[in-house]
């Protein structure tokens, strides 16, 4: 039996708040007598609402008093706006999390730092995909019954939901779930099947995202450092618990822990004996409240360990080395019909020549198979990240100097490896505000020279072309005018050596103007690591690896380095961030 519900109950009530792209997502707060100093953020399962927390929130509430309490509808649920159960991608609903703690750590000043999270099914896969995309710097999560692999129980069912996407972008299921596969609580089951506000609708394409963003989740968890509860249900009919046991086994986080509760059905926070699986993780959100926030720069061993064995030729006698070496004889011969394929061999895969072919996104080549294999080339799903990856940096810097342009005011941009610099022409050339001026630097005089002529052919002012080293400290010294943007972007997944990028970001602080912002990019993943280090070369004739760090890695570089991150973007492949942060004061 469950005690009785603790009395008084907290202060509650309802608002919106935005999310991702303006949409205003409906959410319930529940506040303690006096102002509250921390808070816990609350995520749905999938075809729930945050009205299904309201008894969770009265538990919890009674181990920790001076906690507020907040619950979102995610977008198509609940009282938000949307299709039921839709997205366009399974990644959106993550941004809306992103957007929608954020906006409640302003309204109520309760900073991220106080703050600790809970998720269910859906919901906790929505909350680990935040915490390795975004690396908030919450004090800890709470994962119940995560549903990184639904069971589908049809044979090749995930191949028919492809196959039934491609026919139909806005296809619909109906889910198979009944209330009584859920709980053993027979009052809680009719609750639910009674419940207006939920619907048995899914988007099939939610559906297909949300698997494979949790394989990549599982794949990156040693990147998550949030300390970290997993509640697994004993009797699960609607996930597998294996895809739980190896999120578990990877995630990176120093303080975690996983418990399956014996005969427990998937709504652990709504079985009959939920008050235990309650319990553990009040004590779990309480005892991290009163640990230290620690912050560490240190690098992900798993990462460093990947970058080292690729930086090594695989032995003589493996298939795979003699797999990768016919694939690079294939593209240094006749992947040279291609243009980008062409250009990649003579200035190097990564140089900014190279990636200005990428972001322009036109097949070119000699004779009709040319054309064919630089559209193959094109459409790589690395080189698809990376022009979205010029998307939102574009975006970022129109937003940010938007809001710096005013009458009589200056607004200096500073790109310390920006190669010919197409992004930033294209954004000269929308604004034509000779206010704002640029600085493009890189050390590959080739390109920086194909920038100019690019710069002049569209009649584009404000931009001056500066071959320097962007690890050199003393370039960024005695710079006039002071920068107000300094831009890091595409450079540090090419460097293994973190105190290289300590020495960057410092050199950066120093110069940026006293409100000045550093937009820098991050590459978490690549799903063609080892291929591009095989088989590709770099502007120096070498093999072509890359050092992906996860966000937490770079999170704790920036704090180390006195910055505090304000906005992040990503693609919904989770292969680049970009990353707009301020610079503390120091003392």
């Amino acid at each position: 039996m469950l005690d009785p519900l603790p009395n008084p109950q907290p202060r509650s009530g309802q608002d919106t708040a935005p999310g991702h792209e303006g949409i205003e997502l409906f959410y319930r707060w529940w506040l303690p007598e006096t102002t509250p100093r921390r808070a816990v953020i609350l995520f749905h399962g999938g075809h729930e609402h945050s009205g299904r927390f309201e008894e969770l929130v009265s538990r919890l509430s009674e181990a920790l008093p001076d906690c507020a309490f907040f619950a979102w509808d995610a977008r198509g649920h609940g009282r938000s706006p949307g299709e039921r159960g839709d997205a366009g991608h399974f990644m959106d609903l993550v941004r809306d999390a992103d957007s929608f703690v954020r906006a409640v750590s302003e309204r109520h000043a309760i900073p991220v730092t106080n703050m600790a999270v809970l998720g269910h099914s859906v919901g906790s896969v929505t909350l680990a995909t935040w915490l390795l995309d975004f690396a908030p710097t919450v004090r800890a999560a709470v994962l119940g019954s995560p549903a990184f692999d639904i069971k589908l129980y049809v044979p090749f069912a995930r191949t028919g939901l492809r196959l039934m996407q491609r026919r139909k972008t806005d296809a619909h299921l109906n889910s198979y779930v009944r209330p009584t596969m859920l709980t053993h609580d027979s009052e809680e089951a009719r609750a639910r099947a009674e419940d207006t506000l939920i619907s048995p609708r899914i988007s099939v394409r939610v559906l297909t995202s949300l698997y494979e963003t949790a394989e990549r989740v599982i794949e990156g968890a040693e990147g998550i450092r949030t300390p970290v509860l997993v509640l697994g249900a004993g009797n699960d009919w609607v996930v597998h618990r294996r895809a739980q046991a190896r999120f578990f086994k990877r995630l990176g986080s120093p303080c975690k822990a996983m418990k399956v509760l014996p005969g427990f059905y998937h709504e652990v926070f709504h079985e009959r004996d939920r008050a235990l699986p309650i319990a553990w993780a009040a004590d779990f959100i309480g005892r991290a409240f009163e640990a230290d926030l620690s912050v560490s720069a240190e690098p992900e061993p798993l990462g460093q360990a990947r970058f080292q064995a690729l930086s090594r030729a695989l032995p003589w006698y493996l298939p795979r080395r003699w797999g990768f070496a016919a694939t690079r004889q294939a593209l240094a011969t006749l992947g040279r019909l291609s243009e980008g394929v062409r250009l990649g061999w003579e200035t190097g895969f990564e140089s900014g020549r190279s990636l200005a072919h990428v972001y322009d996104d036109r097949a070119r080549g000699k004779g009709r198979v040319g054309r064919l294999i630089d559209r193959l080339y094109l459409d790589a799903p690395g080189w698809r990240g990376i022009r979205t990856r010029g998307e939102h940096l574009r975006a970022a810097l129109l937003e940010e100097i938007t809001r710096r342009r005013a009458p009589g005011r200056r607004v200096h941009l500073l790109d310390v490896a920006g190669g010919p610099g197409r992004y930033l022409i294209d954004t000269l050339a929308q604004l034509r505000d000779p206010a704002v001026t640029v600085q493009c630097r890189d050390l590959d005089a080739a390109g920086l020279e194909q920038g100019r002529v690019e710069a002049q052919a569209r009649g584009v002012s404000g931009i001056v072309y500066v071959r320097a080293d962007a690890f050199d400290p003393a370039s960024y010294r005695d710079l006039v005018p002071r920068p107000d943007i300094l831009i890091i972007s595409g450079l540090f997944e090419l460097f293994e050596d973190n105190g290289l990028l300590l020495k960057a970001l410092e050199a950066a602080h120093g110069a940026l103007a006293p409100d000045g912002v550093l937009i820098v990019t991050n590459q978490p993943r690549h799903p063609q690591l080892e291929l591009i280090a095989r088989v590709l070369d770099d502007r120096n004739g070498r093999p072509w690896v890359m050092r992906p760090r996860p966000q937490s890695e770079l999170e704790g570089l920036l704090r180390v380095s006195g910055f505090v991150t304000e906005r992040r973007w990503i693609d919904n492949d989770g292969i680049f961030t970009v990353n707009l942060v301020h610079k503390e004061a120091r003392s």
